[in-house]
């Protein structure tokens, strides 16, 4: 089974006053384990002062895992929509 390379692009949820990007990157970070190897997690500017996390994440390319992944960012306190920015195998 090879790897997948996925950069996702995490936006905070605009619906939650004061959502804290800091708290979001190290719980991000947490979820590095046996099965998913969170490479970087880095905040970057979006526009008027909004900032976004980005996600780069390898794991095997097995059945559903990148789901997972997701739902895992998605569960996340302060997270509106998460977003593949790019997918490719190694």
């Amino acid at each position: 089974m090879g790897m997948v390379a996925i950069t996702y692009k995490v936006m905070p949820d605009s619906e939650i006053e004061e959502v804290s990007i800091d708290d979001i990157v190290s719980k991000v970070q947490g979820f590095n384990n046996d099965v998913y190897d969170v490479q970087l997690v880095e905040t970057k500017p979006l526009a008027f002062g909004l900032k976004f996390v980005q996600v780069h994440v390898v794991m095997d390319d097995g059945s559903g895992l990148s789901d997972k992944f997701e739902d895992s960012l998605k569960s996340v306190l302060g997270v509106g929509e998460v977003e593949v920015l790019s997918m490719g195998l190694l």
